[in-house]
């Protein structure tokens, strides 16, 4: 019982030993300490958090919650994401099996003939037959990770692990973002349609009048030819916002990954207007810059930065001895019928050390390499809190811009829709030519067209917002069952 006791403290002792890891500084964050167009007080954190926390308290829409969910469900990319984790996570198991020696057991048998007249002096012409069985259990080229190779490539395993996990969460976060757009592309089509439909009604209903006046004579040929070129232009955008919707909707279905249900499509039918979405809550105001850290692009940045810091471990250990194990114990004889018998025990124990002398500088090549990479994935950390602080800084900025231009598109359209009015009463009344009439049309058309894109723009901006400050992260990393020994590392 002691000799076992003492075989598991020396092996727990070397199992436990030191690495060779850096010490781990997390970077600053080279992005300033406020966003531009956010000036005001920070007092709106904890607010902002409560908000982000569950997608569904900023995706209010039914008909969005119903699509963003069987998406979650069914998005292949995210299953893609899913398997890609799973896969991580595999790895750094198989990582960590390294850290004990593996079991085998064995069994097997030789025959060899031999000529008789090697162990021999006469000179007869019977062959001799050499036998051999062994069965038993053994350790193959077991190596002590005395200085922490092993442990090394395992953590760094663990956080590339740790950044496919969060992957998968930027993943879910992107299609959430996705489907939102989708559904309000398809809505803006939608209500783009209408109106081009009324368009068309009424410029087929003005060629007829047009049409009428020329051939009694009270109009002219070129009325006539503007109103059909009205006419065809009209027809025209019709069919170019059919087939922009049908696209929305085959995008929706692709983002979604099933078909959408028939109950669905009708809830989305009856909203032809982008005034028909359940309006998206308010991001507080006065966000803390520091906010964008939760993202989990940033997060999946800084383990691959880790998992760098770790590689610099294992590649210093490769300049020190590797010491190797090789044992085995059972049974072995030349006759089969004896092998279980007593006396016919076997074992043997062959540990190796290899110590580095001349490789023509590939361990430093590789220590090196291992350092430069660190170098780049830290550059990379630096430029995803950058990207991330512009997304965060430009839809602070169309937050502040956007709803003035709403506001003033709307009144642009009711200035359009007066003079288009009193250009067509001119026009029936035969003050002025149809094609007073006619341009005054196309600029309403035009401004309806605008503020349908205004609006549309002011609300995938709030999604663009939600998205860049990482809200919907509600779900943390995907659980894994943890390995024999995790607890080492």
């Amino acid at each position: 019982m002691r000799t076992s006791s003492a075989y598991g403290m020396v092996l727990v002792t070397l199992l436990g030993g030191c690495t060779m890891i850096p010490n781990y500084h997390k970077p600053d964050a080279p992005v300033a300490s406020a966003w531009p167009q956010d000036k005001k007080k920070e007092t709106a954190g904890q607010d902002a958090r409560a908000l982000l926390q569950d997608w569904r308290s900023f995706y209010r829409d039914p008909v969005m919650q119903t699509l963003i969910a069987t998406a979650l469900e069914n998005n292949r990319d995210l299953r893609i994401a899913q398997q890609q984790t799973l896969a991580a996570s595999s790895q750094f198991d198989i990582e960590n099996a390294a850290l004990f020696p593996t079991l085998n057991g064995t069994a097997g048998a030789s025959v060899q003939k031999m000529n008789s007249h090697i162990w021999s002096l006469s000179r007869t012409d019977e062959p001799i037959y050499m036998r051999q069985y062994a069965v038993g259990f053994g350790v193959s080229a077991y190596e002590v990770d005395l200085w922490g190779r092993i442990r090394s490539a395992s953590r760094a395993s663990f956080d590339r692990y740790m950044a496919s996990a969060l992957n998968q969460q930027a993943m879910r976060l992107s299609i959430i973002s996705s489907v939102a757009t989708a559904m309000l592309n398809w809505v803006a089509n939608t209500q783009a349609l209408t109106i081009t439909q009324n368009v068309l009604q009424n410029r087929r209903q003005t060629y007829n009048l047009v049409k009428q006046t020329a051939d009694v004579g009270t109009g002219t040929q070129l009325d006539l030819a503007e109103a059909e070129a009205a006419l065809h232009d009209a027809e025209t955008s019709l069919q170019i916002y059919t087939r922009q919707r049908a696209q929305a909707f085959d995008q929706l279905t692709l983002l979604v990954g099933t078909p959408v249900p028939e109950a669905t499509i009708q809830s989305m039918n009856a909203k032809t207007s982008l005034n028909a979405v359940a309006a998206f809550p308010d991001v507080p105001a006065g966000l803390p810059s520091d906010m964008i850290a939760r993202r989990p692009d940033i997060a999946a940045s800084e383990r691959e930065l880790r998992a760098a810091n770790d590689d610099i471990g294992a590649a210093r250990a490769e300049f020190f001895p590797k010491i190797q194990i090789t044992a085995a114990n059972g049974t072995a004889s030349n006759n089969i019928t004896r092998l279980f018998q007593s006396g016919m025990g076997a074992w043997n124990v062959a540990p190796q050390i290899t110590l580095p002398l001349f490789d023509a500088g590939r361990l430093t090549a590789q220590l090196h390499q291992a350092h430069a990479r660190k170098r780049e994935e830290i550059a990379r950390y630096e430029r995803t809190i950058q990207s991330a602080f512009r997304e965060v800084a430009d839809a602070l900025a169309g937050r502040e811009t956007y709803l003035g231009q709403m506001e003033a598109q709307q009144k642009a359209v009711a200035a359009h829709e007066r003079q288009y009015t009193l250009a067509l009463q001119r026009f029936r009344a035969g003050y002025d030519p149809y094609l007073a009439t006619l341009i005054a049309q196309r600029a309403l058309y035009t401004a309806q067209l605008s503020a349908i894109t205004t609006q549309l723009q002011t609300l995938s901006n709030n999604v663009t917002l939600y998205k860049a400050l990482g809200g919907g992260w509600d779900n943390g990393i995907p659980p894994r069952k943890a390995s024999p020994a995790e607890h080492i590392l």
